[in-house]
């Protein structure tokens, strides 16, 4: 009997002791959590406003492109411009590298917060940024435009962006996502705040000092928030452990990679698929607010307005999704707002694309109204709630690490979406014919109701082997 124990417990597959390592990590990090001293009320507001400042002063910038792609529109039917005769497909590339940098980088940006902490990352990410805006300033040529206000604008954004979502849930449990909802609520407040403001700067003194200023204002008070922005002291030694073997000489430029048994993990498959296919379908309908608008008859400026009541909607339902996501389960809200963004597209974009002709043009623009409202409110839910998830799903000592390769993921969705999707657009009469519309909003629709049938499986997978809860 002794002999058959022996070899019973010799045949246990090695794959099978991983994943039992795996998840015994996985609970021992959860326990090391829940034992750690809490965070004083002070530290945690701070952190919260620091970064509220950071995404607000960053990615709500880069989010406002499109006051800048109108002027470059209008620059290319103008002689003697940096930008005469360049086609609308380069000129939105300057703003589709940005926004696709500002994720791409994530695994190299996670080394360097994790090899040189993430306030000098952030720090060094408001002068790059600023430094982006000055050169593009002075830019004579529309390639220069893109590798200065397209790629070192993304950049430094990527530097600021990436670590602040990393540091902040380190410093919550209970409210995480609350104060991840509050902390990207900057983003939308500063796209509500940023679109006006650089219209009247651009009119007064134009848009090369509209650059200039705003990379003064970013190069001044990103640094200011990046020094608040310190890792959780219990966390922070869990990446200087994971970090041990690094030179601080030559590691910047390796990426973490990911442990290869998360890599094979449901869990982590599915959370990669609902990154890429939400990413990928997102930020379509922000790119072509304004033009759509357009086409449904609206002034060039009322038109532009679409894009601060969709930011407007987006920074209370942020805050208010967030606390949801705390009550009711983080991994629970994070499907249903994936799944009610997919509905909403269904719902009221697509049909106000042939409303115009089947009933009235009223209809249209009212299905128009509430398609800018609601997807302001659950469209953008999913980039606050998947960081807030991952620690749950693959614990503290694979956090930063998932962080970055997730961030990798969307930033590859968002460089392939909006290019592609545009293509199913024809050509000039974009702006005049709202049916035009009628295929882009198909894919967008179909893309995010892919992606909340991935989150579903990340919902499946993070109650797989724990007792149930409906609160997950």
């Amino acid at each position: 009997m002794a002999e058959e124990k022996t070899k019973t417990n010799r045949s246990t597959s090695p794959e099978h002791e991983s994943i039992c390592t795996t998840q015994t990590q996985t609970l021992a990090s959860q326990n090391d959590i829940n034992t750690r001293p809490k965070s004083t009320v002070l530290r945690q507001t701070l952190i919260v406003t620091a970064g509220f400042i950071t995404m607000f002063m960053t990615c709500a910038l880069i989010f406002s492109f499109g006051v800048y792609q109108a002027i470059y529109e209008e620059m290319a039917q103008t002689p003697n411009t940096p930008f005469t005769n360049t086609s609308s497909s380069i000129i939105s590339l300057i703003g589709t590298l940005s926004i696709a940098v500002m994720s791409l980088g994530g695994p190299f940006i996670m080394t360097w917060a994790k090899l040189y902490s993430p306030q000098i990352v952030i720090m060094a990410g408001g002068l790059v940024f600023a430094l982006g805006c000055i050169l593009a300033s002075v830019s004579q040529h529309a390639w220069q435009f893109t590798l200065t206000q397209g790629i070192l604008v993304g950049l430094g954004t990527c530097m600021a962006y990436v670590p602040t979502m990393s540091v902040v849930p380190g410093w919550f449990d209970g409210r995480r996502g609350l104060a991840m909802g509050v902390v990207i609520a900057g983003s939308a407040c500063g796209g509500m705040i940023w679109p006006p403001v650089l219209r009247a700067i651009t009119s007064a003194i134009g848009f090369r000092n509209a650059l200039r200023i705003s990379g003064c204002l970013v190069a001044g008070f990103v640094p200011l928030a990046g020094y608040v922005l310190r890792w959780e002291p219990g966390f922070g030694e869990e990446v200087r452990g994971q970090m041990a073997g690094f030179s601080r000489w030559t590691g910047w430029i390796s990426a973490p990679l990911v442990n290869w048994e998360v890599v094979r993990s449901r869990r982590f498959i599915s959370q990669a698929l609902g990154c890429f296919l939400q990413s990928t379908g997102y930020a379509t309908p922000l790119f072509f607010y304004a033009a759509y608008a357009r086409a449904l008859g609206y002034s060039v400026r009322t038109a532009d307005d679409f894009i601060t009541i969709s930011n407007a909607a987006n920074f209370v339902s942020r805050i208010v999704v967030g606390y949801a996501a705390d009550r009711f389960g983080r991994l629970n809200v994070l499907f249903l707002t994936t799944a009610l963004s997919s509905v909403v597209v269904f719902s009221f974009w697509l049909p106000s694309t042939f409303a115009g002709g089947a009933i009235s043009n009223t209809a249209a623009e009212v299905l128009f109204i509430f398609f800018a409202v609601l997807y302001g409110c659950f469209g953008s839910a999913y980039i606050s709630l998947f960081p807030a998830s991952l620690i749950e799903l693959f614990g503290v000592q694979h956090f930063t690490s998932v962080n970055g390769a997730l961030y990798l993921i969307r930033g590859m969705g968002a460089l392939l979406g909006t290019p592609l999707t545009s293509l199913l657009l024809h050509g000039q009469s974009a702006l005049s014919d709202p049916s035009n519309y009628l295929r882009v909003a198909y894919t967008v629709g179909l893309l995010l109701f892919a992606a909340s049938l991935a989150t579903l499986w990340v919902r499946i997978e993070g109650s797989s082997g724990k007792k149930w809860t409906w609160k997950l």
